[in-house]
């Protein structure tokens, strides 16, 4: 019987796609706007000490992370695809402001993963004398190195690097818009720690199968929204936006454990739009912990109302696993059945 062997390169392809971490200021105006991406190299002489190959890939135009959409992320998947046999990983350099977006979409998109692909960027621009910048670039490529002896990588998964912590990225979500330490995922451990030496925690990190291949995908439907429950909350704004006709599903924030107001009319709502397919998926406001409707009766009336959990998901994760799924079948008793199982590590069942 042969006995599989994992081919290494001894390369990273590091894929610049925006952010604030290649701009620099304009000298008349002092507004920060995008550097060319060789302005971002030229102030990096620690790539010679990395123990792997660097090559560029970097977007025709650099995008402000709040512009990231869709379009996009497929873009990022077919780079990822193209190059997939000729790197060992992949650091993506991105704007913070949607990066675990882009890292949540990226970990349902890019079925079977079994390389590294690290988001990263910086708080302050690279060229600034006390930026976060350098440090999280050559972390993140280093991690993106990073091997078991038999050369499998130690994290072949789609993850956030910044301040010290490598995070699943479909359990991150960005926490400060100030301090260096930008990124937490509040419901799951890091999976690596990196201090003097890196510290992996391997018991937490996804195990693909190295026999099969990954998978791209690149069809996604964002006929999604977003209702965060809050104290008077009105029928009639709320009825023109669960009754859309193009509305496929409902991103629900709710509050504490999964509870909202028992008005009779949320409640008939969300039951007509369960009735006719639109999926409402139920999540909670708080920053940590899960939803279980069972728990109260305001919950327990969501749950008969055909609202379906979210379990301990991020807002991001939720969104960008329900674009997926949306993408992949027309059918949205498939995509509702889907949303209890966990694909990518994203929630926990």
């Amino acid at each position: 019987m042969a006995t599989f062997t994992y081919k290494r390169t001894n390369k990273v392809l590091l894929i610049y796609t925006g952010g604030t971490i290649g701009m620099g200021k304009n000298p008349a105006t002092g507004a920060l706007e995008p550097l060319d991406f060789n302005c971002l190299v030229d102030n990096l002489p620690e790539f010679k000490y990395l123990k792997t190959g660097i090559e560029v890939y970097q977007f025709a135009s650099p995008i402000d992370s709040s512009d990231m959409a869709p379009r996009l992320w497929a873009h990022l998947v077919g780079i990822i695809a193209d190059n997939y046999d000729s790197y060992d990983g992949f650091v993506i350099l991105h704007g913070t402001d949607t990066m675990a977006y882009t890292a949540s979409a990226l970990s349902f998109m890019l079925e079977n993963l079994t390389k590294p692909v690290v988001l990263t960027g910086s708080q302050l621009p690279i060229g600034q004398l006390r930026t976060d910048g350098k440090e999280n670039l050559v972390t993140s490529i280093d991690l993106a190195a990073s091997h078991h002896e038999d050369g499998t990588p130690m994290v072949p998964e789609v993850c956030i690097y910044f301040s010290g912590k490598l995070l699943r990225g479909n359990r991150s979500t960005k926490q400060n818009a100030e301090g260096f330490n930008a990124f937490e995922s509040f419901n799951y451990p890091s999976l690596c720690d990196a201090g003097i030496n890196f510290n992996f925690h391997h018991h937490e990190i996804l195990k693909p199968n190295y026999e099969q291949p990954m998978v791209p995908h690149t069809a996604l439907d964002s006929n999604i929204t977003l209702l965060s429950i809050f104290p008077g909350i009105q029928e009639n704004i709320i009825r023109h936006l669960i009754e859309a006709p193009e509305l496929r599903s409902i991103v629900m924030r709710s509050y504490g454990s999964g509870n909202a107001p028992q008005h009779p009319w949320l409640m008939k709502l969300l039951k007509e739009a369960s009735n006719r397919g639109v999926v409402v998926v139920n999540i909670s406001q708080c920053i940590a912990g899960s939803v279980e409707m069972e728990r109260y009766d305001t919950g327990f009336q969501l749950k008969n109302a055909g609202v379906v959990s979210g379990y301990d998901s991020t807002v991001e994760a939720a969104l960008a696993k329900l674009m997926f799924l949306q993408g992949m079948y027309r059918d949205n008793g498939t995509v509702r059945k889907l949303m209890h199982k966990n694909i990518a590590g994203e929630i926990s069942v």
